[in-house]
This record gives C-alpha cells, structure tokens and sequence, in this order.
C-alpha cells in the first residue's frame, strides 16, 4: 500500500507542480501568531507550544499531519499538501526531538536523529531522494527571517481569502526563498509605488513641517555659502571676548581756516588805525557775551574825545 501511494506520488510529480492545488484545513488552529524557537544547528524554526508539529523554514510554514506534509504562508493556514519528492531537505532533517506530536512509530527512533524516512515512504522515494542525510553542518544556510507582521491579524482580522494572503505577504515580506518548492507559495515581493503622495499624505506632512521663514525661501547665491557657514559656526561655538586695549587719545591743536584768518588779521589792522582796542584785547564773543554793547560805546568815545580836543584849541587861542 505504501509502495502505491509512492508511485501514485510519483506520477503526480511528473504532471502537476510539487505541491497539490487544493488547499485544506487541517487539525491545527492558531488564533495568535505561534512563538517560533530556532532548532541548535538548522535553518529551522519550531513552535513549542503548539500541539502539532509545526515548523517554518525558507519564508513558510510547514506542518507534518497525518503522516503527510502541508504548507502555507501564513501561520493558521489554509494548508497545502506537499508531495514526498517535494520536502525540502532541511525539513527532512529536522530530528525527531522536536516533533510535539510525532506518530507512534517515530518514538522507537533516535531522538538526536531525523525521522527514517525511507522506511516510511519506501526505497523508490530512497532512490529520487539519495543523499539527503548526508551535509555539511558547517554549510548550514542562515535561517530566513520571521515574518513578524503576521502578529497584527489575528482572530477576526485573520486573511482567510489565499488573494488577500498573497497580496499581504507581497507587500511586508521581502524575503526570497532558496527552495525551488517554497518559491512557488510564497509570492514575490510587491514592487516599490511609484506614485506621488495623495492629498491626505501631502495635508499630512505639511502639518508636521515647521512654517518657513523668509531668510529660508530667499535664493541664495554661491558666494553667501561661506558667509552662511560662518555664521552658523559662530552660532554654535562658544564666543571667546578678548580684552581691547584702547590707545591714549591725542587732542591736536586745532586750525583756523587761511581765509578766516587772514580776515580776522585785517579787521584788527583797522582798528588800530582808528584807535580802537587790539585784537588781543577783545572780550570773546558769544551767545551771551557783551560784543554788540561794546561796540556801540566806541563811537560815543571817539567823539567826546574829539570834543574835549577842539575845546583846548579854543582856549589856547
């Protein structure tokens, strides 16, 4: 019967991809996203609180159920159903220890060692899967990365449409698998949007910048880049004020003009000839001095002094 179902395995093989087109629900619901422990030593994630034996490896989840696997790209399914030929090898080689509900048959197998499968799916699955116990531990590819987003849809937010999972998975998982099985459930990733923001974004961050002033919006030239990094560095850095030493100040003499005095030398020769005071023997003149009076007492002067000459002439005579 087993050795049947092999070959029946193998026909489907040859005809359709390597993996079944029908999704199934299987005996495992998760209403929360699972935490996932990486097995020492393998690429390999496993869920300890799950009783099932679930995995994820290579950017998808898979599940051994009813002595056959199943696969999804989301952590609660809807499953698929992988054909023998199609398992990836590192899911082979998981060890039996970390299977939280393994069959009846794998506990008289060792716990260190991976299931025997050749003794499970026959020697013609032996023959097409030659070799997949043997590896280099060394040469263990690194394990691809948790697609944490999923933890925001649970229980009623849960994507159960397969378009919707796809479209989600496209667009918050960017990982690529290696395995050419993985590759076909796990879609590519959404390429970048090219379109400009919509009014909502752009009334959006225009509320979160800061009004520009008008120092920002005037254009400025090539030459006023120094003058601008300057100034912000003297912004920035503290200022230091050096002592300034002032310079005794000297008071020069102060210079008339030649015109000017040529004029004052002049008048001061006039009034030596009409016998007037010298120009040393003025009083100053300003605003409140007693120019103006004294010069209307010269005349007076002059000509009771002329009066008092003629009167000795007269009396001389």
């Amino acid at each position: 019967m087993r050795t049947l179902l092999v070959v029946l395995w193998l026909l489907l093989a040859g005809i359709t991809p390597a993996t079944a087109s029908v999704q199934v629900f299987i005996g495992i619901n998760l209403p929360v996203y699972p935490q996932l422990v990486r097995v020492p030593g393998y690429p390999v994630y496993y869920a300890p609180r799950v009783a099932g034996n679930f995995f994820f490896y290579d950017g998808l989840y898979w599940v051994f159920y009813d002595d056959d696997w199943y696969v999804s790209s989301w952590y609660n399914g809807p499953w698929t159903l992988v054909a023998p030929l199609a398992v990836p090898v590192f899911i082979l080689r998981i060890p039996v220890r970390y299977y939280r509900d393994p069959p009846i048959y794998f506990r008289t197998w060792r716990r260190e060692a991976p299931p025997r499968w050749r003794e499970h799916w026959g020697d013609d699955w032996a023959e097409h899967r030659r070799g997949w116990d043997r590896w280099d531990r060394r040469a263990a590819p690194p394990p691809a990365p948790l697609p944490i987003y999923q933890r925001r849809y649970s229980g009623d937010r849960y994507p159960r449409d397969i378009h919707e999972q796809r479209n989600l998975s496209g667009e918050h998982y960017r990982y690529r698998p290696r395995d050419a099985t993985a590759r076909e459930f796990l879609p590519p990733p959404a390429p970048p949007r090219m379109r400009g923001p919509d009014r909502e974004e752009r009334e959006a961050t225009r509320r979160e910048r800061p009004p520009r002033t008008i120092e920002q919006d005037r254009p400025r030239s090539a030459p006023d880049a120094p003058v601008q990094r300057r100034t912000e560095r003297m912004q920035t850095e503290p200022r230091q004020m050096e002592p300034r030493q002032r310079e005794p100040r000297q008071m020069e003499p102060r210079r008339m003009e030649p015109a000017r005095e040529q004029r004052m030398q002049e008048r001061d020769m006039r009034d030596r000839q009409m016998g007037g005071p010298r120009m040393e023997e003025r009083a100053p003149q300003g605003r409140g001095g007693d120019a103006q009076p004294q010069r209307r007492k010269q005349p007076q002067q002059e000509e009771e002094r002329g009066r008092r000459g003629r009167n000795e002439q007269q009396m001389e005579r």
